[in-house]
């Protein structure tokens, strides 16, 4: 059996897209980053639906090819294939969304890294690890990519791989049209079509527009256009028609178009038809390597290709395979797919990066306890939570599964020098001890503050919620986390809310479960939920269904520590480890407190108090592995 579903070989690009919409070019002012280039948004399309995915291709050596590695990495995209160039600089496109019609575009390819591409980057035993082999049009327009996608190809033919062709025409990228005209789709060129139709007969599948298979055939004649492809190829000849759908053509072409096997439509607005293309051929291919029958595979092709026409960018629009059945079985409820909270909620939980299945975090982000040791000033307390990083990093020592709490108003250096790092970041945003909540300065009126933050920090609240706060209380809370919730997912940032009822008024086993139910109701989906130990089983059961029963997709809880000694915290750890929704523990005091108060005292070298805590936090790392293994560790010691 092959380890890979598919090699897609090209391009690979950064796509800054304009943040603002209905507006020039000219007129942005910001704009997001995202992966681009159509080899690059297929493969990691297709391995969002679930396929082996890989892309041959070059980036430079530089920020934006490490951008572009690490973000196919975390798609699950085998980047074996993704080569560092010394010696040019990795793509970039410049995009915006004008109207539904006008999508301006600029692409930075002078002697770009991709173009690099050659004969010697095509490894025989990579391509032979795969069951097929994807190139696009781009890379036959020059001898020396031309020659490396040739290779890749005999080779998969002689390894008894499939081949497709993307004809991805961009008269720009054939030297047809200037720079000024990337938004240009179709120019005729008989020296394209005599180079393309060189090429037709090495692919089992070739997908195009009907411009795509005008240049193609030499005429802007659709049907003679896809004959004159067909004398030269036996391919089945895919032709997309834009809101009508597509075509697949596994023989001898009909007199119309319409005489072609066909998927269903779908009746969505046009917002952003830059990528749609990729996501439809991620779909397509997605079906034709699972044997579908081609209305089946066209079905899921236009699919995809209508997510990525209502959202903003190409591949963050693609769908998860579990959303893309999810779609397929509700069907379309708001044609604007963007604006469609359940679907919208769906693509973002199934489509997150990194896996924390396991989180062990220490959690040093407070602010008021710190405040209040003596000798604490804003610059030593600083200082100190550099020492808790530089424990942190002392037992992760590289090893996946760790992380760290640390806020930005005392713990700024701290925070900034953790990036790049592998913690799992998190990051509050509530005025300690607030009630009812109110935010940190820094977060604004408007909440804006959040647009400056890594889209790797994990925005942290926590909100002294009870089921029996009167309704002037509880309408506060509600509207600021909610507002919160909606600012964290338009600047792409995790959310992570802690609860804490109990110091509020008495609990029960029903309390949080409660008020996990009531944020829910409201609206708020956080990636991640913050528990105060509970004292028993019924009470973690009720709360993990609370939050099951409502999102799925949930990445998980970790648990709270309340200054508790170690022997009490491993207990609660033990029976919260039973758990599986519970993925580890976010503790802080416990860990630090004896540090803190030595250091900022004066009285503990910086070395003593990072090696307390580094013991403290890999003992508690092991009492968590151990509970979670269903181990008894045996003993505890009081912190």
């Amino acid at each position: 059996m092959k380890s890979l579903d598919i090699i897609t070989i090209g391009r690979a690009s950064v796509d800054l897209y304009g943040a603002q919409v209905g507006g020039r070019l000219e007129d942005m002012g910001s704009f997001q980053k995202y992966i681009g280039g159509s080899p690059c948004n297929m493969a990691a399309g297709t391995a969002r639906l679930g396929l082996r995915s890989a892309l041959i291709t070059r980036v430079g050596d530089e920020h934006m090819g490490r951008f572009i590695r690490e973000e196919l990495a975390r798609e699950g995209v085998d980047v074996r294939g993704v080569r560092t160039d010394p010696q040019r600089l990795t793509a970039l496109v410049l995009l915006g969304i004008r109207d539904e019609h006008q999508f301006p575009l600029i692409f930075y390819r002078e002697n770009c890294a991709d173009m690099a591409l050659c004969e010697d980057d095509i490894d025989e035993g990579f391509i032979a690890e795969a069951r097929a082999v994807v190139a696009t049009g781009t890379h036959l327009s020059h001898p020396r990519t031309e020659a490396a996608v040739l290779k890749a190809l005999h080779l998969a033919r002689q390894h008894g791989a499939r081949t497709a062709l993307d004809i991805d025409y961009r008269p720009n990228l054939w030297g047809l049209a200037g720079h000024g005209d990337g938004e240009s789709r179709f120019i005729e060129s008989a020296a394209v079509t005599a180079k393309l139709q060189t090429t037709l007969h090495l692919f089992d599948l070739i997908v195009g527009t009907e411009e795509e298979f005008h240049i193609a055939g030499g005429t802007t004649d659709t049907i003679a256009a896809l004959r004159a492809v067909r004398a030269v190829s036996g391919a089945t000849l895919v032709c997309k028609r834009g809101p009508m759908g597509a075509v697949a053509f596994t023989g001898a072409i009909p007199d119309t178009l319409d005489e072609g096997q066909a998927g269903p439509g779908f009746p969505i607005e046009v917002f952003n038809v830059l990528g749609a293309g990729d996501g439809f051929m991620s779909g397509l291919l997605k079906g034709w390597m699972d044997d579908e029958s081609w209305p089946v595979a066209l079905t899921y092709a236009n699919a995809c290709g209508a997510f990525a026409v209502s959202r903003h960018g190409c591949t963050p629009a693609y769908p998860s395979w579990a959303e893309l059945q999810f779609f397929l079985n509700r069907g379309v409820k708001e044609k604007a797919l963007r604006k469609d909270a359940e679907l919208e909620q769906m693509h973002w939980a199934t489509n997150r990066h990194d896996d924390w299945s396991t989180m062990r975090v220490f959690a040093f982000d407070h602010r008021m306890q710190l405040e209040a040791m003596e000798g604490a000033t804003p610059e030593k307390i600083g200082a100190f939570k550099g020492l808790c990083l530089k424990a942190a990093l002392r037992v992760a020592d590289g090893k996946p599964g760790h992380g760290i709490l640390c806020d930005s108003r005392l713990g700024r250096e701290a925070l900034y020098a953790a990036a790049g790092t592998g913690l799992w970041i998190g990051r509050p945003v509530e005025w300690p001890g607030s009630r009812p909540l109110t935010l940190e300065p820094e977060i604004g009126p408007d909440f804006g503050g959040l647009s400056e933050w890594p889209l790797g920090h994990v925005v942290k609240v926590l909100c002294f919620y009870h089921p029996d706060d009167d309704a002037a209380t509880r309408a506060d809370q509600e509207a600021t986390v909610t507002r919160l919730f909606h600012a964290c997912r338009r600047n792409r940032l995790e959310m992570l809310l802690e609860i804490i009822p109990s110091k509020v008024a008495a609990v029960d086993d029903d309390t949080s479960a409660t008020v996990i139910r009531r944020f829910y109701e409201i609206g708020v989906y956080p990636d991640w939920w913050k528990l105060e130990p509970f004292a028993t089983d019924t009470a973690w059961d009720r709360a993990c269904a609370a939050i099951t029963e409502n999102d799925p997709n949930v990445r998980g809880v970790v648990v709270l520590g309340l200054d508790a000694a170690e022997d009490a915290l491993a207990a609660s750890l033990a029976l919260a480890a039973r758990h599986d929704l519970v993925k580890g523990f976010a503790v802080g005091r416990t860990i630090f407190a004896d540090a803190a108060r030595g250091w900022l005292a004066g009285t503990m070298t910086d070395e003593a108090a990072i090696a307390m805590m580094a013991e403290r936090y890999a003992r508690l790392c092991g009492i968590w592995d151990a509970a979670r293994a269903g181990l008894n560790t045996g003993e505890g010691i009081s912190a």
